[in-house]
């Protein structure tokens, strides 16, 4: 049965970052009927702008909640009568963490406590929580908050009792033109003539928003319970992105940044033997399942598990992108004018 998001109300939490502003476009393009799409975030500014694009005049459904994540009361408030929380506030820049430790905990860590409390208290019935690649073996604190989180969305089907509820976790790494990532640092610098480099071997996964959104959906449609859904998506190397971006630029090594892997991971060995791979994705199965096993699951999907040893990562991953194909997604999701 297809997902039917009409006629049910969703809260999203961080909803007037890049993720958010593209799931809800989405949602209120292929379910024009949904009843009320929550946005719940701490910038009024950012909340200010998105309603001149989503607007509640126009869009009946659209509510804008100013509220934290760390503040349990306003999450609880803002999640009544609500049926679906996709859980995408986080902080996420990797120096900031690293100077600001506690910051990224408080919001990382016990703000996903909240969100699992909130919709425990709430009747909710499903929730989807983002995570990174840097969840997996985590080498810096960001990485290792949403780690955490990852581990209380898991465990929080554990809490649910008789409610008919369902946790779950999508993990993906690197949104092409989001945010503070490479795609426009580079496009920024690209006039320079020059295109600093961490190290000319790194190596990055490759998504679009609208995979990232379309994996969510995917969770919010087949998830039991307990579930880290992690998409198949290919890989490309840095060197390849600066000649995508600006061929004749010179490249200057500036090392890698404290905190920085040379490549991105997204199951690693200790994973794989608990992970299911399907046609399109990967799914790391909870270590303590409620009501079901694995082998019921991977029936139900068409699913095997993986070799042991398995491990899923950007520089052994078999699907590549070269300097052609990054011009040609940079012209389709981040600038249609784009030359070189």
């Amino acid at each position: 049965m297809d997902l039917d998001l009409n006629n049910t109300s969703i809260l999203v939490t961080g909803g007037t970052g890049s993720f958010g502003k593209r799931f809800v476009r989405t949602i209120l393009e292929q379910y024009p009927n949904v009843k009320r799409l929550v946005i719940y975030s701490r910038d009024e500014l950012k909340q200010f702008e998105m309603a001149q694009q989503f607007s509640p005049a126009k869009y009946k459904a659209i509510r804008y909640f100013i509220g934290d994540v760390r503040d349990g009361e306003r999450l609880r408030r803002a999640c009544e009568n609500i049926d679906v929380i996709v859980h995408a506030a986080a902080l996420k820049q990797v120096p900031a963490a690293e100077y600001n430790p506690m910051e990224c905990i408080k919001t990382n860590i016990f703000g996903a406590e909240n969100v699992i409390n909130a919709a425990l208290d709430c009747g909710v019935k499903k929730v989807v929580a983002l995570s990174t690649d840097k969840a997996a073996a985590p080498i810096n604190l960001y990485g290792a908050t949403k780690l955490c989180s990852d581990k209380l969305f898991v465990a929080a089907n554990n809490m649910k009792g008789s409610r008919e509820l369902a946790f779950s976790v999508v993990r993906y790494g690197n949104v092409i033109g989001s945010r503070g990532s490479v795609v426009p640092f580079f496009l920024n610098k690209r006039h320079e003539g020059v295109l600093p480099i961490t190290h000319p071997d790194m190596t990055r996964f490759n998504i679009s928003l609208e995979e990232g959104v379309d994996l969510v959906l995917h969770a919010l449609q087949h998830a039991w319970g307990g579930e880290i859904f992690v998409p198949k998506i290919p890989s490309f190397k840095i060197t390849d992105l600066a000649e995508a971006i600006a061929p004749n630029a010179r490249l200057e090594m500036v090392g890698i940044r404290p905190g920085e892997k040379l490549h991105e991971e997204m199951i690693t060995e200790t994973d794989s033997y608990s992970t299911v791979e399907l046609k399109k994705y990967f799914v790391i199965l909870p270590a303590t399942p409620n009501k079901w096993t694995a082998e019921e699951f991977m029936k139900a999907f068409n699913g095997q598990m993986v070799e042991p040893g398995f491990k899923y990562n950007s520089l052994t991953n078999k699907e590549w992108l070269n300097a052609a194909e990054l011009r040609e997604l940079i012209r389709l999701h981040v600038d249609p004018n784009f030359s070189v």
